[in-house]
């Protein structure tokens, strides 16, 4: 299951709450090591990624760092993110090393895909609202699975929205390796979508596998993973349930685990503009700053 920014992300654990400004007597940002761009930054040793002019980068450490004083969990896959000075959107980068993803099952089912996703993340409703949340309900692709078998990338991004009656539109690429796959995901407004989008694109065209790990790499007797191009879409749970052979254990996984297939932290996004922002050394509280730098 990945981090979804774990306020930003496809799939969720639960909606913690998000640091508040320090005029509501809350704690500040934590100091962080950012790397402005133009730059070439490391992602654990299975890949780089070139940080542009205007965005900054965190490692590892930091990245959980940053993720645990939003109130969100870790899970010790975060390798990295990027945020932009001058926006609010920022993306984690994931590595999955569950082995070499085939990619033979290209011929995705959108329209079955959807109902199974649509299905759980109901089911999932009566969990988050114990836990503090809103109710989640998936509107409609913005834009069908697709996979690209030159680049190995796998696309898709979904609509959602909440019973507060918040709307967002979540993102999401895996780039698929040697030994496993990088997780992306970019969570934004509809508003905000389109060109949140286009500086993402620019991102991701920065990155790329270390020598002896590009799929294209792949040599007999390299472990395979065990789910497939469909299950990367379900999300942590779906991968689960396609050991199982059936989407139609989707709802009982989730029952088990307390976790969602799909779970969109949409009443959280306005909290998050307000923390970067703070990070960033922007807003009525703060002074404007040169580059991306550690908070005092």
């Amino acid at each position: 299951m990945t981090t979804l920014v774990r306020v930003l992300t496809l799939v969720l654990c639960a909606v913690g709450p998000v640091i508040a400004d320090e005029a509501d007597g809350q704690k500040a940002p934590p100091k962080l090591d950012w790397l402005p761009g133009p730059a070439t930054a490391k992602l654990g040793d299975v890949a780089e990624i070139k940080v542009p002019e205007g965005y900054a980068f965190l490692g590892a450490a930091d990245t959980k760092a940053l993720l645990q004083a939003m109130g969100n969990r870790t899970n010790g896959n975060e390798l990295g993110l990027i945020a932009v000075k001058e926006s609010n959107w920022f993306s984690i980068f994931e590595w999955h090393a569950v082995g070499y993803v085939k990619d033979d099952d290209a011929d995705i089912d959108a329209g079955a895909l959807l109902t199974a996703i649509t299905k759980a993340t109901e089911e999932g409703n009566a969990w988050r609202k114990e836990h503090g949340g809103s109710a989640m309900h998936v509107d409609d692709w913005v834009e069908k699975p697709h996979y690209d078998a030159t680049t190995h990338n796998l696309v898709w991004g979904l609509s959602a929205h909440t019973d507060n009656g918040e709307h967002v539109v979540n993102y999401n690429v895996r780039l698929l390796g040697r030994h496993g796959y990088m997780s992306i995901t970019l969570v934004e407004s509809p508003e905000g979508f389109a060109a949140a989008r286009e500086g993402f694109a620019k991102v991701l065209g920065g990155f790329g596998y270390t020598s002896g790990g590009r799929y294209a790499e792949y040599v007999s007797g390299d472990r395979l993973a065990e789910v497939g191009l469909t299950a990367l879409v379900a999300g942590g749970a779906g991968a689960a349930a396609a050991k199982l052979g059936l989407f139609g254990k989707l709802g009982k996984l989730i029952a088990a685990s307390g976790k969602a297939i799909i779970l969109f932290v949409l009443a959280a996004l306005a909290a998050v503009r307000r923390f970067l922002a703070r990070i960033f050394g922007r807003g009525p509280q703060a002074a404007p700053v040169e580059e991306p730098s550690a908070p005092e």
